[in-house]
């Protein structure tokens, strides 16, 4: 399948013009294009990291260095190209939105922060047991507590998932994030 997808040609002479930047580049994004449509690299976490990997090892960086505002910029610029790379699953933007919660919060933005849980907690419904789920719940009653929003039913659901697990080590959320690209 992937012999079917031709790669740019290259130009021997006058690379650097607008004109051939602009052709090759539009070349290119047609290569992706034809590529991402083969089902094996819609799935392919490297075909993905490729993509977005070194800015996301950079954010990831930023926000283990206390650089809240630098790893927010990135982040916030990578996630929509990570929103299309995932659609087919969606719980893998998780750690990423869970990031940008936990930058904002630092940066004592706690609507903000409740927004991006809110959207990580949309992608977590039908993944209880994902190592993300009771960290966010117990960060977004926090958040719902400050800002003065309902967290009784968060309370609810954090309560029944600790009875049905039963004792375990509580990681926070920024625990997890922290763990997130490092290599």
């Amino acid at each position: 399948e992937m012999e079917d997808v031709p790669f740019p040609k290259k130009s021997l002479t006058g690379n650097f013009t607008e004109e051939i930047i602009i052709e090759r580049k539009l070349a290119f994004q047609d290569y992706l294009r034809l590529l991402y449509s083969i089902q094996c690299i819609q799935t392919s976490r490297l075909f993905i990291d490729f993509l977005i990997g070194p800015e996301m090892e950079e954010a990831y960086s930023c926000l283990r260095g206390g650089q809240y505002t630098r790893a927010l910029e990135i982040f916030l610029q990578v996630v929509p190209l990570q929103e299309k790379l995932i659609k087919h699953r969606p719980v893998l933007l998780v750690p990423t939105l869970c990031a940008i919660l936990i930058c904002h919060k630092d940066l004592d933005d706690s609507r903000s922060a409740y927004e991006f849980g809110e959207k990580a907690l949309l992608r977590l419904e039908n993944h209880p047991k994902h190592r993300y789920f009771m960290p966010l719940l117990e960060t977004m009653i926090s958040l719902a507590y400050d800002l003065g929003k309902d967290f009784i039913s968060l309370q609810e659901k954090l309560e029944e998932k600790k009875a049905k697990k039963g004792p375990r080590k509580a990681v926070t959320l920024k625990e997890l994030a922290v763990q997130e690209y490092v290599r």
